[in-house]
């Protein structure tokens, strides 16, 4: 398989081969720290979800974001970003600590809600310094398959991880607390992988490094300027308009989310434990999407260029879309987690290549921390209008039909882009 010949290439680098061994556990903690909040927060049984509900606790962990991302990319350019994985992956690991402590503790949820946000919020600048840092133990004719696989396997461990809580909730334990200290551990096998890297190897340039906060801190609102000036310029206004097209798809992704949450909660299981079966099980679905995504990207960006393909994705979203998800049945919802994971990842990594091919080392870790905050304000926004939208039960026509409305929009802006 070409996608195996590519990753046995890339291992052969041993710097890549170490920050991808950072990359997978990092996420990999990630998703056992998601899956226990989404049981805690949609799934215990004394807990009356809504989809309302799920839009505050995504605003509350995501909205904050705003403020995080642009001090996490100036930080980013002045900060060695091996630091920053360490130390990153360390504090997560004490905060998801005191979460578990929390939830045995059974406190009001709005101090539940802070502790998560404390371990999220470190989480941007982790996700941020490992894409800023990937063109530093990659070189340019080998960016493209990097960013094909290393993302993608990063979202794999993710959903691996996520998969893995499941089974320590459902079988070992009927915990989320127990579920919470596995992520502990994996974060803190995070923090010694990054030791494998010597501190200034995965840059910024040391002329950029200024290791004063307050100095970084002050300049943030100039530097951000600075870089939306450089995202600007015409040799980049395609990386300008592929995180553009990508908000947009997120916007839909994080709707169908929703909608995937209220249907497995209330429409296709009859108690709480079937309901997150169901989930885990259409995790996983949407995670071999993922990965089908870095086998069909490198060939499909090859051929059309990453623009095109971003057009390709958005469209066959739009078309597979309502055809899989107006029948609400459980077998055609599973394989349109499998499409979404396909065309969302498959967007993804061609957004990425085209960032990162335009962006200059110095301006990475902004450019990137800004991508992170059109995500989260996208996930918030598609949240809140689910939640205006959404039935009690989860199934909704009006609310497919208009994301596949705007999923076409996006292939048809990207196309006109693409033809000028």
């Amino acid at each position: 398989m070409p996608v195996v010949r590519d990753l046995r290439v890339l291992l052969r680098l041993r710097y890549f081969r170490r920050l991808l061994y950072i990359r997978l556990l990092s996420q990999g903690a990630d998703g056992v720290y998601q899956v226990a909040l989404a049981a805690y927060v949609v799934f215990s049984p004394e807990k009356q979800t809504s989809a309302t509900a799920i839009a505050s606790a995504m605003a509350v962990l995501l909205l904050p974001y705003s403020l995080v991302g642009p001090f996490a990319g100036v930080l980013l350019d002045r900060w060695r970003r091996r630091q920053v994985l360490l130390y990153g992956n360390l504090l997560r690991a004490l905060l998801s600590s005191a979460t578990a402590v929390l939830i045995i503790a059974q406190v009001p949820d709005w101090l539940f809600y802070v502790s998560a946000l404390c371990v999220t919020a470190v989480n941007r600048f982790v996700l941020a310094g490992l894409s800023a840092a990937l063109p530093r133990v990659v070189d340019d004719k080998r960016l493209v398959m990097a960013n094909s696989l290393s993302p993608t396997a990063g979202t794999l461990a993710a959903a691996a991880g996520g998969g893995l809580a499941f089974v320590v909730r459902l079988v070992v334990a009927d915990s989320d607390a127990a579920v919470v200290l596995l992520g502990t551990v994996l974060y803190l096998c995070a923090a010694l992988a990054s030791l494998s890297l010597a501190p200034g190897q995965l840059g910024p340039d040391p002329e950029l490094v200024q290791p004063r906060l307050a100095t970084a801190l002050t300049g943030t609102a100039r530097d951000l300027m600075a870089a939306v000036r450089h995202l600007a310029a015409p040799p980049r206004r395609e990386a300008a308009w592929a995180l553009f097209t990508m908000t947009l798809m997120r916007f839909c992704y994080g709707a169908l989310l929703v909608m995937l949450l209220m249907l497995c909660r209330y429409t296709f299981a009859s108690n709480t434990d079937d309901g997150l079966r169901l989930l885990g099980l259409a995790l996983g679905t949407s995670a071999a999407g993922f990965f089908a995504a870095a086998v069909v990207t490198p060939w499909g960006a090859g051929r059309l260029g990453p623009g095109r393909w971003i057009v390709v994705c958005a469209a066959a979203a739009a078309v597979l879309g309502p055809a899989l998800g107006l029948p609400f049945a459980v077998g055609p919802m599973l394989v349109a987690t499998f499409v979404l994971g396909l065309t969302t990842q498959g967007a993804k990594i061609a957004t990425d290549t085209i960032v990162q091919s335009s962006v200059d080392d110095g301006f990475r870790g902004r450019v990137f921390s800004v991508y992170d905050v059109l995500f989260n304000i996208a996930f918030v926004g598609a949240a809140a209008v689910a939640a205006l939208m959404l039935p009690p039960d989860g199934r909704s026509a009006t609310l497919v039909v208009t994301l596949a409305l705007v999923y076409g929009a996006v292939a048809g802006a990207m196309a006109r882009f693409e033809r000028r």
